[in-house]
């Protein structure tokens, strides 16, 4: 199984982590050059325990040519181009480096264009997540991608949230934990802002008040089932079609960027309804990428989805499984996990975090790095 580590700049210019990430024996270090904001610990920093990236940010220059949506740059790192200088480092050290690029999730940019941010069936707006139907989101999302490899020596190129995000979100002081059902949580991530309801074959406040019924019957009634059984089938496959519409021309953007035969990694879910930054899969991605990154981080079900996903998907798409080694409660064997995700049909590991994962969480990531490699 080939191993991808991700890391952020600050922790790939941290001296010693080119040393740490050979000795761990990663394929590939995965560096995020656009990412979403973040409190994120350094564990392996003399002078520091944490990085608070107050906002989303772009981890490269951010010159002139930007539409609606420019990226802001991050003021807690001390160089215009740290995602640059930490590929340029990981180049130098003969480390393969992937360019961690996270498309539509961005609070800052939410906040400031309230235009162009989900909106779900009672018109609440999302401002954590750009909608793909929007051609301002899909234009920015076309610009950070292109700004993000230009330059740079890269063997991946690795997409996030290139897709809808919902109503499931670790928002600010986050207080929606475990209070809607799937089904609720499902309908309140179809997005009906103008753009998505400009694409719908009926009228858009008959879908808007259809849904807002369903979600308010849903919670009234207790129902805690995964799907809304009160809606028409012709409806829910219509605003399916929708949505997956917006997410093949988000993505038909952001790839027409790319040099070509550059190795193209998405972060996907099988389930077409799931939002975040593993979205749904539509039919067409698998044509459109070289490997799909499955979440991973239960083992009770890491394996099942990639057995899945082997069957869904084409044979020439790898299949990766996305397990983290920072999680509160530690993976009892994690070398056996990774023996299931290869026996499913894995034969790539995404490792969350390389920067992370302290002395305390190093073991972890050798253990799972030597059983991806023996697999």
């Amino acid at each position: 199984m080939k191993v991808t580590g991700y890391a952020y700049p600050w922790d790939v210019l941290e001296d010693g982590f080119a040393a740490r990430a050979r000795d761990l024996g990663v394929d590939e270090v995965a560096v995020a050059l656009s990412y979403h904001s973040a409190r994120a610990a350094t564990p392996w920093s003399p002078s520091t325990t944490a990085v608070v990236a107050r906002h989303a940010a772009f981890y490269r220059p951010v010159a002139d040519g930007w539409g609606t949506l420019r990226p802001s740059t991050p003021d807690w790192v001390s160089s215009s181009d740290s995602g640059g200088d930490a590929v340029r480092l990981l180049n130098e050290a003969g480390i393969p480096a992937a360019a961690w690029i996270v498309l539509t999730h961005h609070s800052q940019l939410g906040y400031e264009h309230p235009d162009v941010v989900v909106r779900n069936c009672f018109g609440e707006a999302y401002p954590w997540a750009l909608c793909p139907s929007q051609p301002a989101v899909r234009e920015y999302a076309a610009k950070v991608t292109a700004e993000a490899v230009a330059g740079l020596e890269l063997a991946s190129v690795i997409l996030e949230a290139c897709g809808p995000l919902g109503a499931v979100h670790q928002h600010q002081h986050e207080k929606t934990d475990g209070v809607w059902a799937p089904a609720v949580a499902r309908l309140l991530s179809i997005c009906c802002c103008d753009a998505c309801a400009a694409s719908w074959d009926v009228d858009a406040d008959t879908v808007r008040a259809q849904l807002v019924e369903e979600v308010r019957r849903l919670i009234a009634t207790g129902d805690l089932g995964v799907t809304a059984d009160g809606l028409p089938p012709s409806l829910t496959s219509m605003l399916l079609r929708s949505r997956q519409k917006s997410v093949d021309e988000l993505r038909a953007a952001v790839l027409a960027t790319l040099p070509e035969g550059i190795r193209i990694v998405l972060h996907g879910a099988l389930d077409p309804w799931v939002t975040g930054a593993l979205p749904g899969l539509t039919p067409s991605a698998p044509d459109d990428v070289d490997a799909v990154v499955l979440f991973g981080w239960v083992p009770a079900t890491g394996a099942e989805a990639v057995a899945a996903a082997r069957e869904a998907l084409p044979e020439r798409v790898a299949i990766a499984s996305y397990i983290t080694a920072v999680a509160a409660a530690p993976v009892p064997d994690i070398a056996a996990y990774v023996g299931e995700l290869a026996k499913a049909g894995a034969v790539e590991l995404h490792l969350y975090h390389l920067g992370l994962a302290g002395p305390g969480r190093w073991g972890d990531l050798g253990t799972a790095t030597a059983a991806a490699h023996e697999n």
